[in-house]
């Protein structure tokens, strides 16, 4: 699941409007709009913000099986 659907999904579940979540998270409205249509440079601490509300954070995710990762690293 993208960011992106997953702060929407969210949002839904808890019944908040756009404009809710930017004030509980404490952020603006216009970057919730960003957020969700899923502009690709978004400031991680306000990202942060947004997921904390719903006891989430941004880290490292594996997109490639280790086998292919080291493949592409020459290894």
């Amino acid at each position: 699941m993208t960011l992106r659907n997953f702060v929407k999904r969210q949002r839904k579940i808890h019944r908040l409007t756009q404009a809710d979540l930017a004030r509980k998270a404490g952020v603006g409205l216009r970057f919730v709009r960003e957020l969700e249509q899923g502009k690709s440079t978004l400031r991680m601490d306000k990202v942060n913000q947004v997921l904390q509300l719903f006891g989430k954070t941004l880290g490292p995710v594996d997109r490639l099986p280790e086998a292919e990762l080291n493949a592409t690293n020459g290894k």
